[in-house]
């Protein structure tokens, strides 16, 4: 039985705490994955695929982002990363628990596993450093158009001039997420979107800690990071060696049902990356770890963890500590 280890260390905005949530196996681990949640959730909501991973020999690791979860010390906070830089503040605190983690198992390959808002991050994350991870899994990701992507930026800034920040508008929220819900019918709720799964729908709308309205800054930021990871040059910066492994369900506004993943991967592919996967699941929503046939998507991202250990050893150099 897995177990749960909670901790914490302070935030790259030197004002809060990051809050950790990591699952350890019984036996001897064989490799780790960090876990990168999307906007308006918190990594709590992975405990079950956290575990699935951590029975399979796999430590796992993830925080609640700025403004997520329980990285928040004051209600007011909760959707707000901070005044300026926020992305980059997100990033750093990942970049925090990885050398945490590395340092803890230095013999072992670590993975990074991003999803939504949390693939954003990690592929800028990707971009920004090659010392590691091992591997990257890019869960519900897409790639939106510049048109898009710089109205969103521009109506966020203007209403920031205005309101700051921290201004919170469910008008610029429903902007943001346009359309996702309407593309489903019959709706029973708006979050239908996320998955076929109702029940993972029912407790996504009664967490507190969920599907809140973000702030105008963090739209402003997240936005932001969007536009970087669009941008050609700074793709081609990545580690060319690095495997990428991209998932997404083809019912997934986020990822244009398939078509915003596959540019996406594309670009991956243009960039020179070398190893890079991508598989689509039929049906699937936004949230393919919390979906119907979820069990057939953990089953799949082990697969393509442990493919990715083995050819870690093998490709180590003769008299290094290999874990077993």
């Amino acid at each position: 039985m897995p177990i749960l280890n909670e901790f914490s260390f302070p935030s790259c905005d030197c004002k809060n705490t990051i809050y950790v949530r990591q699952w350890l196996p019984d036996g001897q681990p064989i490799g780790v994955v960090q876990l990168c949640h999307g906007i308006a959730e918190h990594i709590s909501r992975y405990d079950d695929f956290a575990q699935y991973l951590a029975s399979n020999g796999f430590v796992v690791a993830g925080n609640d982002h700025l403004g997520h979860g329980l990285s928040v010390s004051k209600p007011e906070d909760l959707g707000y990363f901070g005044e300026h830089g926020g992305w980059e503040l997100v990033v750093g605190d990942m970049r925090k628990l990885y050398e945490r983690l590395r340092e803890q198992y230095y013999s072992l390959p670590i993975f990074i596993l991003g999803h939504s808002m949390g693939s954003f991050l990690t592929r800028t994350y990707i971009i920004r450093y090659h010392d590691g991870p091992d591997g990257a899994i890019i869960s519900g990701t897409g790639q939106q158009n510049a048109l898009t992507v710089n109205g969103g930026l521009a109506l966020a800034n203007l209403l920031i001039r205005r309101h700051g920040p921290a201004y919170k508008s469910q008008k610029f929220n429903d902007f943001a997420f346009a359309g996702y819900n309407s593309h489903y019918k019959p709706q029973h709720t708006a979050f239908d979107w996320l998955s076929r799964n109702e029940e993972n729908v029912d407790r996504y709308i009664a967490d507190p800690l969920s599907g809140y309205c973000a702030s105008v800054g963090v739209f402003r930021d997240m936005l932001t990071g969007v536009k970087y990871i669009s941008n050609a040059k700074n793709l081609a910066r990545m580690n060319k060696d690095l495997p990428v492994y991209f998932i997404s369900g083809d019912e997934d506004p986020v990822g244009e049902y398939g078509k915003g993943v596959l540019r996406a991967y594309n670009n991956f592919l243009s960039a020179g990356l070398t190893d890079v996967t991508l598989k689509l699941y039929h049906d699937d929503r936004h949230e393919i770890l919390n979906e119907l046939d979820r069990e057939t998507v953990w089953s799949d991202v082990l697969s393509w963890l442990q493919t990715k250990v083995e050819a870690k050893k093998e490709k180590a150099p003769v008299g290094e500590e290999i874990p077993v």
